[in-house]
């Protein structure tokens, strides 16, 4: 049975970013890192950055309006050996949870002592930690599993409650039933959402990030966890120009990962980041790059409908689920079911060139870091603008050949933009079709006669 609010009297959350600024989440060696584990992300002072030049000429980058920080929801979710995963207790008392209860507590949880997870629903994101404490008792087979978690219209700034989601989640095994803490949390974060007719109330807009429509530079910068792009490279090496060609063409791609999850979420999160674009005019025929983080056989129906997005899952029955996704990415090993889209997995010559572009703007960025106290730019700065530049140059050549007479997209073009005139032909038809971009392509394909 749901317990719904809480009796004890409210004190207002005195612990992490409400009362102190904004801090970037670091890992600590030996934590959460990459390689999954357990451990968790310290809170630590971010370097100072000075601001890209590209982001103060005007027109480049729309930036959007800073959101709210807004907590809409907040719960516990625990392991009951007879019934399973349920929602334990949440504020307000009204909301609609059904499905948190396993969005929060990944399938294969049992099988490790912490873990965090980003995921959507409905209208709003949430974040959950994790936790996994072995007590003598029978009637629990010897392990007390729970989530904490909260709900926000956007996961931009989610990850500033991930310290006090921790230490809640470590007191709700520690100390059951009691929730002022929580509660307390609630009353100082919660959003106010407008009236508006229909049960309920209107519900605030989805902030999707990153956009094809905008481009909220700022808000992603605090998004995640130092380091996160810089191990999605490591991770992936030259792979993740295979992955940006697909999240260009909006493709639906799902991650596999056993647990720990949240590790494979920023993973998402990177890879939405890879199909930036701020020119204006681009993109109103494509639906916007949506992360829809950890997912579940609950949310079938939902992907059913959806044509396009990013998502992870603990759960290898979704390899099955072919008319699910477009990409599944297995570890490291990216593959497609599409015939159509088989060419795309070929690493090409035009790729190489990139990646060792990347890695030696990286080494230098290294460099200067060590050689200029003063100047401390930071790599995700880095693998942002290389992706948002590389895409920019793409549809800038486009729309200069579409609005041309001849409207003829020649190798020189291709080259031009960074692409490889015959290894990327299948990748800038696609483009060109998935964009609605009026230009004749004139490159030969060597394959055919």
């Amino acid at each position: 049975m749901v317990e719904r609010g809480d009796a004890a009297p409210l004190l207002r959350w005195a612990e992490g970013p409400a009362v102190s600024p904004p801090r970037a989440p670091v890992p600590q060696a030996g934590g959460r890192g990459w390689g999954g584990g357990g451990g968790g992300w310290a809170a630590a002072e971010p370097p100072r950055r000075r601001e890209p030049e590209e982001l103060r000429q005007p027109g480049r980058l729309e930036l959007g309006d800073v959101e709210e920080d807004q907590v809409v929801a907040v719960f516990v979710v625990t392991f009951d050996p007879r019934s399973g995963n349920m929602v334990e207790w949440c504020l307000p008392q009204d909301i609609d949870l059904e499905g948190v209860e396993f969005k929060s507590m990944a399938s294969g949880s049992h099988k490790i002592q912490s873990d965090f997870i980003y995921f959507r629903k409905g209208p709003f994101f949430g974040l959950a930690c994790f936790a996994n404490m072995p007590v003598e008792s029978e009637l629990e087979r010897g392990a007390r599993m729970k989530s904490v978690g909260i709900l926000s219209p956007s996961y931009t700034l989610l990850y500033r409650h991930m310290h006090f989601l921790e230490n809640q989640v470590r007191h709700q095994l520690e100390t059951p039933g009691h929730y002022s803490h929580l509660a307390a949390f609630y009353e100082d974060k919660k959003g106010v959402l407008h009236a508006g007719p229909g049960r309920g109330g209107s519900l605030p807009p989805v902030y999707w990030l990153p956009s094809i429509h905008r481009y909220m530079y700022p808000e992603m910068k605090i998004t995640h966890p130092a380091g996160c792009m810089s191990q999605f490279i490591k991770f992936f090496g030259e792979q993740i120009l295979i992955l940006w060609k697909f999240a260009l063409l909006r493709k639906r791609i799902l991650i596999f990962s056993p647990p720990p999850v949240g590790v494979v979420c920023y993973r998402v999160y990177c890879c939405c980041c890879l199909a930036n674009v701020s020119l204006p005019g681009i993109g109103g025929t494509v639906p916007e790059s949506k992360p829809f983080f950890y997912v579940n056989v609950a949310d079938i129906e939902t992907l059913e409908v959806e044509v396009s997005y990013v998502a992870c899952t603990t759960e290898k029955i979704f390899e099955e689920k072919r008319e699910l996704y477009d990409v599944y990415v297995d570890n490291q090993n990216v593959k497609t079911h599409h015939d159509h889209l088989q060419p795309l997995l070929k690493i090409n010559s035009a790729d190489r060139e990139k990646y060792r572009r990347l890695n030696e703007q990286r080494q230098m960025l290294l460099y200067s870091q060590e050689v200029e106290e003063d100047y401390n730019p930071c790599e995700e700065d880095l693998f942002v603008l290389f992706f948002l530049e590389q895409n920019n140059r793409i549809f800038q050549t486009l729309l200069e050949v579409s609005s041309s007479q001849d409207k003829t997209l020649t190798a020189e073009h291709a080259r031009g933009m960074g692409l490889d005139p015959q290894g990327d032909r299948s990748f800038l038809m696609d483009l060109l079709e998935a964009y609605g971009i009026d230009v004749m392509l004139v490159i030969d394909n060597p394959c055919c006669p």
